[in-house]
């Protein structure tokens, strides 16, 4: 008996959290769907490791789009509606951000009073006074792109729908998130400094940031807060898997698609590392369209020109170095107050984090988080699941050369626990009982993501979701073949590659005659 069967509607490449998502929608509506992950494990990165017997998160800081149950947000409504149980858990705080050299510590809280305030402006109306009414105003605006976005996510509209029901988008999508901030609410340096700390899990300027980026950001977090798995990233990665099985995808381990078969300007199926050919109509692929158009496509010579042209035009997102830490104290003992604390050495500047991010280390800006504040029960009593974690870009290691990269990624991770042990006022090197360092190199090689990525393209002002939605269509270089990854419309996170599943799935019901809205 075959291990493949002799046709499939569709094939994903890849079995991480687009993967999924992707294939769940597809198999919910009737599609025939195989899944081929190159790792022994489902969810990519998003997973959790053992050392010393005891279970530590790898990648998940936290989740976004989820709201709470009884008011739940996208993320959270399309995992009910494909039957996908997890266990969530609600981060206590937005963040803390703590920078000395500009005279700011302050946590901030999510959510809304009976009035519609918002909890945080309350907070830095505390200790920057007067302030309290434009920090409601632009999160109210942020709210306002946050649900168009949602509308259009569904939805399309003309423009003079877009004018007439989506009137903050329409007036702020061409503009960065400096230039709204600057134009719209008269704020102090210091408050647009708090305002704007998320710039640091996004990977880009706040300069240089879409205001949409920003505006559905800020919405989310502030509004309906975040989360975390009560079993760690692999709880949600395993609950979607075997969700996907139950609605009779064919999931399979440790398969590795080396070519994407063409025949006529259309995809017909995939070859593995192993020599499996398998036929299908249409291919959703996790890898990036660097690596599709110039190594898997075959022949080579189906490849569009504009793909290749489109591909090496698009601006690489960041990477990832993060230092996990299990630690022989408790939280209180560390001086451990908050879950999520963005912090920096010198002042809070996004330009210079930029300039950083090309460096192997050196870096300043630094996120920390302690799962023990959201998950007490992630550790044993008495001890601490701690990450340090910046987002540099790709060409960060460029070069690194193997003869030098564990002095290097060993030099830098120390650099940052001696920066956070400062901050504490308690050496953390003293504590430690395992340490894993995730490199840019781990995330290539674990997942095989071009040059490590783990955010896609970057969104600027000429290249963000927007304008993405507009080229949707004439992106397809390859009949019946999409991305599906962070790669594809909306990028950036978790939540976010979810969402790129339930996109890419909805395009191709619609390639099929069924999707269309």
């Amino acid at each position: 008996m075959a291990f493949y069967k002799d046709h499939y509607d569709v094939i994903v490449i890849g079995g991480a959290l687009a993967g999924m998502s992707c294939a769940m929608s597809l198999a919910k509506a009737g599609k025939d769907v195989l899944v081929l992950e190159r790792h022994n494990l489902p969810g990519g990165i998003a997973t959790s490791f053992v050392r010393s017997g005891t279970e530590i998160e790898a990648t998940l800081h936290e989740m976004m789009s989820l709201g709470p149950q009884e008011n739940p947000l996208f993320i959270r409504q399309y995992l009910d509606e494909m039957g996908v149980v997890i266990k969530w858990l609600r981060v206590p705080e937005a963040y803390e951000l703590d920078s000395p050299e500009d005279g700011i510590k302050i946590t901030l809280h999510a959510g809304r009073r009976e009035d519609g305030s918002f909890i945080c402006a309350d907070e830095i109306e505390a200790q920057y006074p007067g302030t309290r009414d434009d920090v409601n105003k632009l999160l109210d605006l942020c709210v306002k792109v946050y649900n168009s976005v949602l509308y259009l996510n569904e939805h399309t509209a003309s423009s003079l729908e877009l004018l007439k029901n989506h009137e903050a988008l329409a007036k702020t999508a061409g503009y960065s998130a400096t230039e709204v901030i600057s134009k719209y609410v008269n704020l102090p340096d210091s408050v647009v400094k708090i305002l704007s700390a998320y710039w640091v899990y996004v990977g880009q300027p706040i300069q240089s940031l879409p205001f949409t980026i920003y505006a559905f950001l800020m919405a989310d977090y502030m509004v309906g807060g975040s989360y975390v798995a009560r079993g760690f990233s692999h709880e949600m990665s395993l609950a979607m898997m075997e969700k996907c099985v139950d609605l009779g995808v064919q999931y399979e381990y440790c398969q590795n698609v080396e070519k994407i078969l063409v025949k006529d300007g259309r995809v017909c199926g995939v070859r593995t590392s192993r020599g499996d050919v398998i036929h299908c109509d249409y291919v959703a692929s996790a890898p990036y369209p660097n690596t599709v158009y110039e190594r898997m496509i075959e022949p080579a010579s189906e490849v569009p020109v504009i793909a290749r042209k489109y591909a090496n035009s698009m601006p690489m997102s960041v990477t990832c170095f993060s230092v996990v830490m299990h630690l022989d104290a408790s939280p209180e003992e560390l001086n451990i107050h908050s879950y999520s604390v963005f912090s920096s050495d010198i002042p809070f500047d996004s330009e210079v984090f930029w300039e950083q991010g090309r460096k192997a280390g050196g870096w300043s800006n630094l996120s920390t988080i302690c799962l023990n504040l959201a998950n007490p029960d992630c550790m044993p009593e008495g001890e601490t699941s701690l990450s340090i974690t910046v987002l540099p870009l790709p060409e960060s290691f460029f070069g690194v050369t193997a003869d030098a990269y564990y002095e290097t990624k060993r030099r830098i991770a120390k650099q940052m626990i001696e920066k956070v042990s400062t901050q504490l006022g308690v050496n953390l090197l003293d504590h430690i009982i395992d340490i894993e360092i995730e490199t840019p190199a781990t995330i290539a090689r674990y997942t095989g993501d071009y040059r490590g990525g783990v955010y896609g393209y970057q969104h600027t002002m000429t290249n963000s979701v927007v304008a993405r939605l507009g080229d949707f269509d004439r992106d397809q270089y390859i009949k019946g073949l999409i991305g599906c990854a962070s790669h594809q419309l909306v990028g950036n996170g978790m939540a976010c590659n979810i969402n790129n599943g339930k996109i890419a799935a909805k395009a191709i019901l619609t390639w099929m005659g069924e999707g269309a809205s």
